[in-house]
């Protein structure tokens, strides 16, 4: 090992190890419970990484494997929502169904105006980034209509005494969860810049690509974000809204 990566590694154990010291001592003063998540998020988040570099090493070598890797992550992001929606039937399909509604649409039309090469270097991180924040999206969305229809469960009995049907007794509420699951996406998509300076920004700019080029990928990957997460969430609350019973 160089001189070099010797002491950028020693610099980041160091760095990384004031940070968790910060927020383990910090949230264990506030009572937060979450000193030993801290420690244990943070080491998993380092296998991981060093795992996915791994992986995406093998991807760019044999670009073939790209296909296997997105459809593997796609099945971990709708088990991670699915778990988050357990009390509705089908949660893992139902979320399945909205990550790859919004993801796919999304990276479809990027490539389709071809915006970006369709090549494995360049799909593999947008359509990651974009599962990734479709995952969140479903995931608000389908945990706050779940929330909602139990708290105003009378009201929606209602609506059914009256008649209605059970997608239209949980319209308003549907409406509400997915809007409110987009709220993080419309912030940063107005702020960049502002008070929110993105890590594809930076990464390409660490990249010595131009600011003007990484500021066209990065408004590329905001905005498939927020449209990937709007189709997501939407989708999320739509297929959840017809069994408000079985929550």
């Amino acid at each position: 090992m160089n001189p070099v990566n010797a002491a950028g590694l020693r610099s980041l154990a160091a760095a990384l190890t004031g940070l968790v010291l910060i927020a383990a001592v910090v949230g264990g003063l506030a009572r937060l419970g979450q000193s030993r998540a801290v420690l244990t998020a943070t080491l998993r988040a380092l296998v991981q990484l060093l795992a996915v570099g791994a992986v995406i090493g093998g991807i760019l070598r044999t670009p073939a494997l790209a296909p296997a890797y997105l459809i593997v992550m796609v099945a971990a992001a709708a088990w991670t929502s699915g778990r988050r929606l357990r009390p509705a039937g089908s949660a893992v399909r139902i979320a399945a169904l909205a990550i790859v509604t919004g993801a796919g649409v999304s990276a479809l039309t990027v490539f389709a105006c071809q915006a970006l090469t369709f090549e494995a270097r360049t799909a593999v991180p947008l359509v990651a980034q974009l599962i990734g924040g479709a995952m969140t999206a479903t995931t608000l969305a389908g945990q706050r209509l779940i929330d909602d229809v139990r708290t105003n469960w009378d009201e929606i009995e209602g609506w059914l005494a009256l008649g209605a049907t059970p997608r239209q007794a949980v319209r308003d509420l549907a409406r509400r969860a997915a809007a409110r699951a987009l709220v993080p996406a419309l912030d940063q998509t107005r702020n960049v810049g502002l008070v929110v300076l993105p890590g594809a920004f930076v990464g390409l700019l660490l990249g010595g690509a131009t600011p003007l080029e990484a500021g066209r990928v990065q408004l590329l990957v905001l905005v498939g974000l927020l449209t990937a997460e709007t189709l997501a969430a939407v989708t999320v609350t739509h297929l959840l809204r017809p069994t408000p019973a079985g929550l």
